[in-house]
C-alpha cells in the first residue's frame, strides 16, 4: 500500500534534489593576452625637454634705493654694454652731494686755516714767546683738522658715486629677457629690475630624476656626448657636453638640473629643444613594461606563459628600479621565457590564454623583450 502511495512522488523528488544539488563552476574563458619574450636590454637612448639660455644672465638693480621714473628697454630688447636702461628719480641724491661738497669746502678750509695757524706758531715758539706744549696743542689741531678734510673729501666722493648710480646701465652687451619693475614703483637698493642675458655661449638646460644623475656626472666635460634637437627645427642635431650638474635636487620637482654647452650655436634665447642622451648596453640586464609587473601577496609577480599548453603561472620577480614606463628586473625570469604584458590583473593560476594579434597581424606572433618594442 505504502508503495503505491510513493510511487506518483518518486519523479518529484528527484526534481527537487536535483534542484537542491550545486551547479557545476561555470568554466574559465580563454582570455586574449599580449605577450614578450625576455631579452637582455640594448643600449637605447634618452629624451628630456631642455630650453635654451645664456651661459650668463644677470639681475640687475639700482645700487640705491628710489623711485623708478623711467625704463628705455623693453623684454626682448638688445642692448650694448653700457646703454642706459633705467633711471631713478636723482634729486635727493643730487642734494646729498651737493651737502658733501659743502662739507667738504668747509673742511678744506678749516685745514687750511690750522695749516697757517701753526706756522706761525713754530715761528713764535723760535723766538720763546709760547711754551712746547703749546705748539705741541697746535700740532694736535692741525692733524685733527687733516683727518677732518680726508674723511669729508672721501665722503664726497661717496655721495657723487650714489647720485651717479640713480642711473642703471647695461654692464655687458645681451638681451632683455625679463623686466621686474615698472616706472613709478620705488625700488630699494638691489631690487631686481631688469634680466639680461649676456651674448656669448649658450646652454641647453633640462632636469633629469635621481637614478640619471650618475650617467650625467659621468659625462661631465666629455666632448660631444649630447645631441640636442631644436623642436621647431628640422636642422641637424647641435652636439653638446654636460658642463655642470645641480649637486642638489630641486626642492619642488625633487630632479637635477643639468646644463649642456652648445657653444655659439646658431639659437634664439628661450626655444625648447630635446636633449638626447645615449645609454650603454648593459649586459644581461633584463626590463619589463610597467603594466607586466603586478602584486601578489605583496610580491612582485608576473605571468610566465607555457606554450605547451597555453596556460599561464605566477612567477615572483626582484626589482631594482624603474626607468620612465619600464621596470628592471634583478632576478625570477630567465631570457628566453614569455612573460604576459597586458591583461595581468584578470588572470588566474592556470588559465589558459591565446595570444591576442592586432588586426592584420600574424597570429601567434611574440616579440621579443628589451628596449621599446612592440608586444601582441
Amino acid at each position: 500500500m505504502k508503495r503505491l502511495l510513493l510511487a506518483p512522488l518518486l519523479p518529484l523528488i528527484a526534481t527537487a534534489l536535483i534542484a537542491c544539488s550545486p551547479k557545476p563552476p561555470p568554466a574559465q574563458p580563454t582570455r586574449a593576452v599580449r605577450t614578450a619574450v625576455v631579452a637582455s636590454t640594448a643600449g637605447g637612448a634618452h629624451e628630456y625637454a631642455a630650453e635654451i639660455r645664456a651661459r650668463t644672465e644677470s639681475r640687475l638693480g639700482f645700487r640705491v634705493g628710489g623711485k623708478l621714473v623711467s625704463r628705455s628697454a623693453d623684454l626682448g630688447d638688445a642692448v650694448r654694454a653700457g646703454q642706459v636702461l633705467a633711471q631713478l628719480d636723482p634729486r635727493d641724491l643730487q642734494l646729498g652731494q651737493q651737502a658733501a661738497q659743502a662739507a667738504l669746502g668747509a673742511a678744506k678750509a678749516n685745514f687750511e686755516l690750522s695749516q697757517t695757524e701753526f706756522k706761525r706758531y713754530q715761528e713764535l715758539r723760535e723766538q720763546g714767546f709760547i711754551s712746547r706744549l703749546e705748539l705741541e696743542r697746535r700740532a694736535t689741531g692741525l692733524v685733527a683738522a687733516q683727518a677732518q678734510y680726508e674723511q669729508a673729501r672721501v665722503q664726497a666722493g661717496m655721495q657723487g658715486n650714489q647720485a651717479r648710480y640713480a642711473t642703471l646701465s647695461a654692464d655687458a652687451s645681451g638681451v632683455i629677457t625679463g623686466v621686474d619693475a615698472e616706472p613709478g614703483a620705488v625700488v630699494a637698493a638691489g631690487a631686481p629690475v631688469l634680466r639680461l642675458a649676456h651674448d656669448g655661449p649658450r646652454d641647453a638646460v633640462f632636469n633629469v630624476p635621481e637614478d640619471r644623475v650618475a650617467q650625467m656626472r659621468s659625462l661631465l666635460g666629455v666632448t660631444n656626448a649630447l645631441q640636442v634637437t631644436l623642436w621647431n627645427d628640422r636642422a641637424a642635431p647641435i652636439v653638446a657636453t654636460v658642463r655642470e650638474v645641480a649637486a642638489a635636487a630641486d626642492p619642488t620637482t625633487r630632479t637635477f638640473v643639468v646644463k649642456a654647452d652648445i657653444g655659439r650655436a646658431a639659437v634664439r634665447l628661450g626655444q625648447t629643444a630635446a636633449v638626447r642622451v645615449e645609454s650603454p648596453h648593459v649586459v644581461g640586464q633584463i626590463k619589463l613594461p610597467l603594466p607586466a609587473v603586478f602584486e601578489l601577496r605583496g610580491v612582485p609577480t608576473v605571468w610566465v606563459l607555457d606554450r605547451a599548453s597555453m596556460t599561464v603561472r605566477p612567477q615572483a620577480v626582484r626589482l631594482t628600479g624603474a626607468e620612465g614606463n619600464d621596470v628592471v628586473i634583478a632576478g625570477g625570469v630567465s631570457l628566453g621565457e614569455t612573460v604576459v604584458v597586458a591583461g595581468v590583473h584578470v588572470l588566474s593560476a592556470g588559465q589558459k590564454v591565446r595570444l591576442y594579434a592586432e588586426r592584420g597581424a600574424q597570429a601567434g606572433h611574440t616579440a621579443p623583450l628589451g628596449g621599446s618594442v612592440a608586444t601582441r
